[in-house]
């Protein structure tokens, strides 16, 4: 691929990256990690563009060790958003000492 191929395609991946970040109701934002889990999904496509067109075995280790290291935080940011929202759910209350079942 020539530069000016790559240059679009990171050019397109910061705008879809922007708006799917954006997109979310503020409200949601720490709870959901949008902004961590977006970019790193932008990080993966690129790394995986970047790998595929790479000329050089090199680049093409640094393209597979940004995949992994993004799919990592990719992962451990939904295990955080996971226990995130489990502190919001409701906790179902046993029976009541005395009260009827």
């Amino acid at each position: 691929m020539d530069f000016i191929s790559i240059l679009s395609i990171f050019v397109m991946a910061c705008f879809v990256g922007y708006y799917v970040v954006w997109s979310v109701t503020p409200a949601l934002h720490t709870p959901l990690m949008a902004v961590t889990n977006a970019i790193s999904s932008v990080i993966v496509v690129g790394a995986l563009v970047a790998a595929a067109a790479a000329g050089s075995p090199a680049a093409k280790w640094l393209g597979l060790v940004a995949v992994a290291l993004a799919s990592v935080n990719i992962f451990g940011g939904f295990a955080v958003t996971e226990r995130m929202l489990a502190m919001y759910k409701k906790k179902d209350k046993g029976p009541a000492k005395g009260g009827k079942h």
